[in-house]
């Protein structure tokens, strides 16, 4: 027999695991106390007692089956019904309750009952709707009998006290675990937003706290996060002086071919130029997502204006659908603008439309860009979004061809904002379907 099944049951978070190590023990000892204690007040020390008083009644049933007439019997009661405590009278038969009475709760009750019904030959019912009094009604030799005595004769005082400290000391002991807990969760939770924030490309102050595990944790995020980022930053710098130093002879290239005539300096003109886009396009590569900081972005004006833009040069652009509540979603503009600009680009470059759509969700937000192209084949759409990677066969070299940079970047915005690039065969236009999914 497995168990797989509970775990759509038990929490998922780690809050809610914690909470439920620590209540289920709580409670699974409440409950085997309560057991115990029910089983030893409730039925042994019950019976004990109920049987005691049981004696008594038939000893009530013996010296009236020995009277003659119930005024005889009702005398000789007299002298050690004191003694026993016992409120002894004689009743007629409709003077009989219908039923038992007593409350829902009382278990006690419910043990008497049963045995005065196994061991009380005659016995009709009993009342306990009165607090602290008992009345039974059972047969004897000269007519029916009411026998009142004390609740306390048949029961233990006040059966309800352990199990109202119990649940009292419980909730306070709950209570302050629940405080406890709560404070070392905490810097658990810190670290898990500052992780989710970074991944999406944003920084957040953190600093590490809590136990010495989960302050280990957050100084190795510290940690990574700053490698990270220094990485990012070289990476960036370098680049950017390589294109700088490279950008002053590919100048004076420009200005030598300049004094050559048109036909000796078209062809090395033409290669001066695809160089200098080499470079442009390898420094946006190596920008990647640090143009800006998040804010709060209205998408829907963003990609009107991305669409705007890139339709001036006569290329056949629109705005598709928008799906959803439109809202605000913390992100880096320039950066998807950027990935929206060279999505729109492939579109225009290997097809003769496009399309831009808008899907809002819960959790994450969907910028499609479809195109009436040949797209690309499933299996050649892992490496597409590789660096460098060019899928000529697939794609209208009549339309000029790009340096493989172009989806790369669009990869790294997307991951940058905890999402990804999903790429896919176009329903309604036939071409490529690219999806930024970016979360929320």
């Amino acid at each position: 027999m497995t168990f797989g099944w509970l775990k759509y049951y038990l929490p998922k978070g780690l809050y809610g695991r914690a909470a439920l190590t620590l209540l289920f023990p709580i409670v699974l000892l409440q409950v085997l106390v309560s057991v115990i204690f029910i089983q030893r007040h409730f039925e042994d020390v019950t019976g004990q007692m109920t049987s005691a008083v049981i004696r008594e009644l038939r000893l009530v049933q013996r010296n009236a089956a020995d009277a003659n007439t119930r005024a005889e019997a009702v005398a000789e009661m007299a002298h050690y019904a004191p003694a026993l405590n016992l409120n002894i009278t004689f009743i007629d038969a409709v003077d009989i309750p219908p039923e038992n009475t007593l409350l829902w709760y009382d278990f006690s009750g419910r043990v008497m009952i049963g045995l005065m019904e196994t061991r009380l030959p005659g016995f009709h019912v009993a009342r306990m709707e009165v607090p602290r009094r008992v009345t039974v009604f059972f047969d004897t030799d000269l007519g029916p009998v009411s026998a009142e005595f004390s609740r306390r004769r048949v029961s233990a005082p006040a059966p309800h006290q352990l199990p109202t400290a119990m649940v009292a000391s419980a909730i306070v002991l709950t209570v302050i675990a629940y405080i406890y807990l709560r404070n070392q969760l905490r810097p658990i939770t810190r670290l898990a937003d500052a992780a989710t924030a970074f991944g999406r490309g944003r920084h957040i102050q953190y600093a590490p706290s809590g136990a010495i595990e989960v302050r280990a944790a957050g100084g190795a995020f510290v940690d990574m996060r700053a490698r990270i980022e220094r990485h990012i930053e070289q990476r960036t710098l370098m680049l950017s002086g390589v294109s700088h130093d490279m950008r002053t002879p590919l100048t004076r290239l420009k200005l030598g071919l300049s004094l050559l005539s048109d036909a000796d300096a078209a062809a090395l003109l033409e290669d001066v130029n695809e160089l200098e886009r080499l470079l442009d396009e390898f420094l946006n590569f190596a920008k990647g997502t640090a143009e800006g900081e998040p804010e709060a972005t209205d998408l829907v004006a963003l990609i009107k204006g991305v669409v705007e833009t890139a339709g001036r040069g006569g290329d056949a652009i629109r705005i598709g659908t928008i799906q959803g509540t439109p809202s605000l979603v913390m992100v880096r503009p320039l950066a998807i603008r950027r990935a929206l600009e060279n999505l729109i680009g492939n579109s225009v470059r290997y097809g003769s439309c496009a399309e831009v759509s808008l899907i809002f969700s819960e959790r994450s937000v969907c910028l499609r860009v479809e195109d009436d192209g040949p797209g690309i084949p499933a299996d050649q759409r892992e490496d597409a979004v590789k660096p460098f990677a060019r899928l000529d066969p697939a794609r209208n070299q009549n339309k000029g061809s790009g340096v493989g940079l172009g989806l790369a970047i669009t990869v790294d915005i997307a991951r940058a904002h905890g999402g990804a690039l999903r790429l896919g065969k176009s329903e309604r236009l036939g071409g490529l379907q690219a999806d930024i999914v970016v979360s929320r």
